[in-house]
């Protein structure tokens, strides 16, 4: 074979080679071109399906977060509403702390003063007296028969008498006792403290207990409990001495109850002073039961008395209408013609009845 032949049929082989790769490669690309229709159309249907997953997710997250935003809004609010009602109270509250510190200013320049501080104590002792007693038993500012005059006179009778009360209140000496730092402070406190109790109870015990027109003893009144607990923890010397002068220290509280007392004492009074009164009423009204008992016994007689009558007026009545009912049967009789001359069970004479 020629080398044309060899070429010849060498370039058919590869013609043919080249056909068969060709179409190879056109079914190659169909089937790619398929692949890739199919590939892009689940890639769409799945783009889809994400898209509509991220859809539904973001309206549910934009969902709880609006629900979020307004429950946050609506709790804000209530928290600005009950903030701004705390806020009122702490005012209104600030407002009464400075009131009340400008009355505790007040009270204070009150107390400062000795004739301020004598009418507040009287001012108090007033009122409890008013508050525990009925008007008839008291009587503030009496002049005694010495010419002195009393905070608070309580009438009792005797024994014991009339008790003067008057109202002291040795602030100064107490404040400085409270606020003494050193030994020297308080020791010299403590004279002035003892001194100006000493005082009163001896101007109590010589002008307000007069023998045959007061009781043997009087009260000292203490306007203070913070004083009166002072006096009674750490000073026994002053209370021996109220003790042997026969003047009873009392506080506001302490008062109330000898107060109480003195009602009670009065009430029994009351009662002792009215017994000869409830005792004639009593034997009058013994008297009147004993009328009301035989005026009783008169009518249960005369209620006797009417019953037998009443039988009585029954046994007749029943008489009556017995014969009556005879005569009637006389006359029904009669009218039949077969009566007698006489019937004879008729009686011939009737007996009167009364």
């Amino acid at each position: 074979m020629s080398k044309a032949e060899k070429l010849a049929k060498s370039a058919s082989a590869n013609s043919e080679n080249l056909t068969r790769l060709t179409e190879s490669l056109l079914n190659q690309h169909a089937q790619l071109e398929g692949q890739l229709k199919q590939i892009s159309t689940d890639s769409a249907a799945s783009r889809q399906e994400i898209n509509q997953t991220l859809s539904e997710r973001l309206d549910t997250v934009s969902k709880r977060l609006g629900d979020s935003l307004s429950q946050s809004a609506e709790k804000t609010g209530q928290s600005l509403t009950e903030l701004q009602a705390r806020l009122a109270v702490i005012d209104k509250a600030q407002s009464n702390l400075t009131e009340l510190s400008n009355q505790v200013v007040g009270l204070q320049d009150i107390l400062a003063n000795k004739q301020a501080r004598g009418a507040f104590g009287e001012i108090q002792l007033n009122d409890l007296v008013k508050s525990a007693l009925p008007p008839s038993a008291y009587e503030f500012q009496v002049t005694l028969g010495n010419g002195r005059r009393a905070d608070c006179l309580i009438k009792l009778p005797n024994p014991p008498g009339s008790i003067v009360v008057d109202a002291k209140f040795p602030l100064e000496s107490y404040h400085l006792l409270r606020q003494a730092e050193t030994d020297g402070d308080r020791m010299q406190a403590t004279r002035a403290f003892t001194g100006a109790m000493q005082k009163h109870i001896a101007d109590i015990s010589e002008k307000y207990i007069l023998e045959g027109e007061t009781a043997e003893s009087a009260l000292l009144f203490l306007p203070s409990e913070a004083v009166y607990a002072e006096l009674h923890a750490n000073f026994p010397a002053i209370l021996e001495r109220s003790y042997k002068a026969r003047v009873w220290i009392v506080s506001p509280t302490t008062l109330m109850a000898t107060l109480n007392t003195v009602r009670a004492v009065l009430k029994d009074s009351q009662m002792r002073a009215q017994a000869g009164v409830i005792q004639k009423e009593v034997g009058i009204l013994l008297k009147d039961v004993e009328r009301l008992d035989a005026r009783v016994d008169s009518l249960g007689k005369h209620f006797l008395q009417a019953s037998k009558d009443v039988e009585l007026i029954e046994t007749s009545s029943r008489k009556i209408s017995s014969r009556a009912e005879k005569i009637e049967e006389l006359q029904l009789g009669e009218e039949d013609g077969s009566l007698l001359s006489s019937p004879p069970d008729m009686p011939q004479k009737v007996n009167q009845e009364s």
